[in-house]
C-alpha cells in the first residue's frame, strides 16, 4: 500500500508543509476569503471618505459665503432656500 503513494508524499516535512498551507488557506481566521472581504471593505470605505470629504469641502465654502457681508448672505438665501421679499415674486425655470 505505501509503495502506491509517491515518495514526495511519504515524506514527513512534505506532509506538515500540505497541512500548514491548507489550514492558512482555509481554515485560519485570516483566510484568503476573510481577506478579501475586509479589503473589499476598505476599498468601499475610503470612497466614503473621499465623498464625505468633498462634501465637507462643499459645507465648509457656502459657510464661508454665509458669513461674509449681508448682500452675499441675502443671496445665499434667495439661491438655496427661495426666499424672497414681501414685495417680490419668485420664478423657478427648471431646464429639462
Amino acid at each position: 500500500m505505501l509503495t502506491r503513494i509517491p515518495p514526495i508524499f511519504r515524506n514527513f516535512y512534505t506532509i506538515s508543509c500540505i497541512i500548514f498551507l491548507i489550514w492558512m488557506l482555509f481554515l485560519d481566521s485570516n483566510d484568503f476569503i476573510s481577506r478579501y472581504k475586509l479589503s473589499a471593505k476598505l476599498r468601499s470605505l475610503e470612497n466614503e471618505k473621499t465623498y464625505y470629504e468633498e462634501k465637507i469641502r462643499e459645507v465648509e465654502k457656502d459657510k464661508d459665503e454665509l458669513f461674509g457681508d449681508r448682500y452675499a448672505v441675502e443671496k445665499f438665501a434667495r439661491e438655496k432656500y427661495l426666499m424672497k421679499k414681501d414685495n417680490e415674486d419668485v420664478f423657478i425655470i427648471v431646464e429639462e
